[in-house]
């Protein structure tokens, strides 16, 4: 087993148990991002299908609002220069806020309106109907481009951060976590290989012990057959104590 392939540590009951909490850690983590990686991938699919449904309805709006210009320009004639000279400021504004995602903020954009209407009383003289339905139909545009543009911002960044978090996934599940079990594995065999090193080293250390009784046995028999029993301090008599008067 190479380097690569486990952590570098001295294999002992500390390393075991730090690398239990890693791999503990690392499981957890992999079962977080996982879920977000699902929450991110329903969020960008409910987001794609949005973007389809508002690009087939911005052809529509943007083909309509086309129509009604045409008809409103043969109505009134050119009235571009009129609508030139009485612009000062923009009526549809937009306001930018944040959508939060599995900890990813989306941006989110919103049209709405600041001030009255300066084209109010354009077309009382002719052309007043197509006037009017030119401004609607091309306030729906502008609205349906703001949202369109909301929602491909959204669906850029999921896109991005979705990569990264399966990346993340992957590299945890295929090479984080299997590292340390290799690891975990080397340190086990390596702390079994010990406690059978120290059970061996035991076992021969009570076998020397042994030997070294018997052979003591064997001299002191040898010894009291030569020299008799030697005389132990505790089987002498007793000294009758003496009293002083």
């Amino acid at each position: 087993m190479s380097g690569k392939d486990m952590i570098s540590v001295f294999p002992s009951r500390m390393a075991l148990t730090l690398m239990r909490g890693r791999l503990r850690g690392a499981q957890k983590g992999h079962s977080l991002l996982k879920k977000k990686s699902d929450a991110l991938t329903i969020k960008f699919r409910g987001i794609l299908k949005k973007i389809i449904e508002t690009k087939t309805m911005m052809g529509d709006v943007m083909r309509e609002a086309a129509f009604t210009m045409a008809e409103a320009k043969f109505a009134m004639g050119d009235f571009n220069n009129l609508v030139l000279q009485n612009t000062d400021k923009a009526q549809l504004k937009v306001k930018t806020k944040r959508d939060n995602v599995a900890g990813v903020n989306l941006p989110v954009f919103e049209a709405f309106h600041d001030g009255s209407d300066a084209y109010e009383y354009t077309g009382l003289a002719r052309g007043g109907q197509q006037i009017d339905r030119i401004k609607k139909n091309f306030a729906k545009a502008v609205t349906l481009l703001i949202d369109l543009a909301s929602l491909q911002s959204s669906f850029v960044i999921l896109d991005e951060v979705i990569k990264v978090t399966n990346r993340r996934v992957n590299a945890i599940e295929h090479v984080i976590i299997p590292r340390i079990e290799r690891t975990l594995s080397y340190i086990i065999s390596e702390l079994d290989e010990r406690e059978r090193e120290e059970f061996f080293r035991m076992k021969k250390l009570q076998g020397k012990k042994a030997l070294a009784r018997a052979a003591a046995e064997r001299n002191r028999n040898t010894s009291e057959e030569q020299y008799g029993p030697a005389a132990s301090l505790l089987d002498r008599e007793r000294d009758e104590d003496l009293l002083f008067d």
